[in-house]
């Protein structure tokens, strides 16, 4: 009998090699390139699909090396590079590269860090690189903590342990039905759309939101959140949850943070802050006071694969007391074989979130966190913000632009033509046409990305700044950009609409 099997999935060293080299050499020189092609080739779905081909799943295997060839070509010239210097769009981070190397380091062990025994270094390197993402935003290193794969994941873990420590105690055996109809969370105007998923998915509905309007700073309101909590107390309601947003995805807005968690220890609330994007701004010393508050949240949300520039996929809870966590996710069947967090040093991650099996998102953000360091990446969010200030200057100096917020690193603005100054509500009307035209095709065009916000009724265009290789020249060419692609969509939709008159 043969010692070892022929497997069609094995690969011998040398192959390893060789193709590994090969990848290696292609994605090396990817990088050193990447400016010099376009945000995105502007590719429809069926140009996609025609390229990929239709066949029907292979009968027979296919050479490795032919097929990470075919892969390489497909990925790097196919595809929305948010590395590139001009992607400015939504929350995506230009991905370090060695994040890219932790993964293949990850994924060649392939730890399933769901248990400590199945995976004792990577829990060991989990555990400190929530620790170390504590220290970093300024938060006690006794914040206890899960990877996650991103924003909404990250605030889903938080809501539920909320709801665990808040809810009636009998919840877990009688169900929303009987323990906790009455349940209601207070969140700004702002809030991402996790809030909704999460009202909806754990059974709360939305009627049990209370949005509350956020002020002329656009930060929430907080005499409002405290008369609504009053109201609804009145009106025998549970009021559970309060939502703190550190960095709202639209401008960039962190709300009053130590107002808030002076309103959820009066009511005996879980103070939860959202901080997926905004809050790695806090470890700059002059942007501390914006943060005032976040020592006193029972749970953070913060992704690293946003402002830390890693790889996707890296989200972050963060609790005060992590017994909160183990409250909520821990479950112990007999199948499980894997001690518990009583013996020293012992942490199952499993007890921590929702998943049971998991990948090692951490190795990527412990070795970021080594090779940059606190001041490096102080240097880094800062040029990143003062980049996002030179790109509203520069659009408020311009006679067609209208810069109109700036916050973090998030600049908003819009195209207004020449001449265009009697505004009425029809030509808002014209001008947000206008500029949601000129986003669609800046987001075609492959020179820049953008994405979009809307604001006070103005629909603008939103460029948020988490991207390492985006320098002052590159602000100055989207200025550029953005002007003359504003020029065409303008008269294209003169042409279009004759009657309107500028």
């Amino acid at each position: 009998m043969p010692t070892n099997r022929n497997a069609a999935i094995e690969m011998n060293k040398e192959d390893f090699r060789q193709m590994g080299y090969k990848l290696i050499d292609s994605i090396a020189e990817f990088i050193n390139g990447i400016e010099q092609k376009p945000v995105t080739t502007g590719e429809t779905p069926e140009q996609i699909q025609n390229i990929l081909g239709t066949s029907s799943l292979p009968e027979h295997g296919t050479s490795g090396a032919a097929l990470l060839e075919r892969a390489t070509e497909l990925m790097m010239n196919h595809s929305l590079l948010n590395g590139h210097p001009k992607f400015m769009g939504y929350i995506t981070s230009s991905a370090a590269p060695i994040g890219a190397l932790a993964d293949l380091l990850a994924a060649t062990v392939n730890p399933n860090v769901g248990a400590n025994i199945l995976s004792p270094m990577a829990t060991a390197i989990e555990k400190q690189t929530v620790r170390w993402l504590a220290e970093f935003i300024g938060v006690s290193p006794s914040y206890g903590g899960v990877l996650v794969s991103g924003g909404n994941m990250a605030n889903f873990t938080a809501f539920l342990a909320a709801r665990t420590a808040k809810a009636p105690k009998n919840l877990k055996a009688d169900g929303l039905a009987k323990a906790g109809a009455e349940l209601v969370l207070y969140c700004p105007k702002t809030t991402h759309t996790w809030i909704e998923k999460a009202a909806v998915l754990f059974g709360h509905g939305m009627n049990a939101i209370r949005w509350i309007a956020t002020d002329e700073n656009n930060k929430m309101n907080n005499d409002l959140l405290i008369e609504t909590i009053e109201a609804d107390l009145q009106n025998g309601k549970k009021p559970f949850l309060v939502v703190g947003t550190a960095g709202d995805v639209s401008t960039g807005v962190v709300d009053d943070l130590k107002g808030i968690a002076a309103i959820c220890k009066k009511y005996d609330l879980w103070f939860h802050i959202d901080g997926a994007y905004g809050i790695p701004a806090a470890v700059i010393p002059e942007q501390k006071e914006l943060f005032a508050g976040i020592e006193d949240a029972d749970s953070i949300a913060l992704d690293p694969h946003k402002w830390l520039y890693s790889p996707l996929e890296a989200g972050c809870t963060l609790v005060k007391d992590p017994n909160h966590l183990i409250d909520t996710y821990s479950s112990h069947p007999v199948y499980y074989n894997f001690g518990n967090n009583d013996e020293p040093l012992m942490q199952n991650f499993y007890e921590y979130g929702l998943q049971n099996s998991r990948g090692f998102r951490a190795l990527k953000v412990w070795i970021m966190l080594q090779q940059v360091g606190r001041s490096g990446y102080i240097k880094m969010i800062d040029e990143d913000i003062q980049l996002s200030k030179l790109f509203f200057e520069l659009a408020d100096k311009h006679p067609e632009l209208e810069a109109v917020t700036q916050n973090l690193s998030i600049t908003t603005l819009r195209y207004v033509p020449l001449n265009f100054e009697n505004y009425s509500a029809a030509t808002e009307t014209y001008l947000n046409k206008l500029n949601e035209a000129l986003l669609n095709d800046l987001q075609q065009g492959g020179e820049v990305f953008l994405s979009n916000a809307v604001i006070g009724n103005k629909y603008c265009l939103r460029g948020c700044i988490v991207n390492f290789r985006t320098s002052e020249k590159d602000i100055e060419e989207i200025i550029e950009i953005v002007v003359k692609e504003g020029r065409k969509i303008q008269t294209k939709m003169k042409n279009e609409e004759p009657s309107m008159q500028l």
